[in-house]
């Protein structure tokens, strides 16, 4: 069954974009990725002869996937253009679901960046500050305790010190 579902993810991951990356998942059905859409597709073994659980979602910032937000039965011995068909659907359900307020990683990829290594750091950096849990930090309150001294030094010196 594998094979098959392999075959068949192949030929439809050619069909429904140029750049996709093809793997098989942990419970033998295989994933078909498109990092430019931002979308993923799954096809597992349903128990079946020649029919597959079809799952479409979409890719999170990082390269995580989300769960599923649209899931069919479908027919493995159906035309793979058939198949396309049945995919874009479930990828405009995905997208239509994901709303406007999720930017497309095409877009942020046209600023130059690298979308996924630039949130690994900003999710590191911000959990390195709520691991302190305190806004002003110990180091924060010696330095500032060290200003202030010798703020008071040059105060004392300045207006009156004995036998001035």
């Amino acid at each position: 069954m594998y094979a098959q579902l392999r075959e068949t993810a192949t030929e439809l991951a050619g069909v429904l974009w140029r750049e996709h990356t093809v793997y098989r998942e942990r419970g033998g059905g295989v994933v078909i990725r498109g990092e430019h859409v931002d979308r993923w597709i799954s096809l597992s073994p349903t128990g079946g002869k020649d029919r597959a659980l079809l799952r479409a979602g979409r890719l999170l910032d990082g390269g995580t996937t989300a769960p599923a937000r649209t899931e069919v039965v479908v027919d493995l011995t159906a035309p793979v253009a058939e198949l396309a068909t049945v995919c874009r659907r479930m990828l405009a359900e995905v997208a239509a679901a994901a709303g406007p307020a999720a930017p497309s990683r095409a877009g942020r990829a046209a600023e130059g960046g690298r979308p996924a290594k630039k949130a690994k750091k900003a999710k590191k950096a911000k959990g390195a500050k709520k691991a302190g849990s305190r806004h002003t930090g110990a180091g924060s309150w010696v330095v500032l305790l060290l200003v202030g001294v010798a703020v008071a030094a040059w105060a004392y010196t300045l207006f009156g010190g004995p036998g001035l």
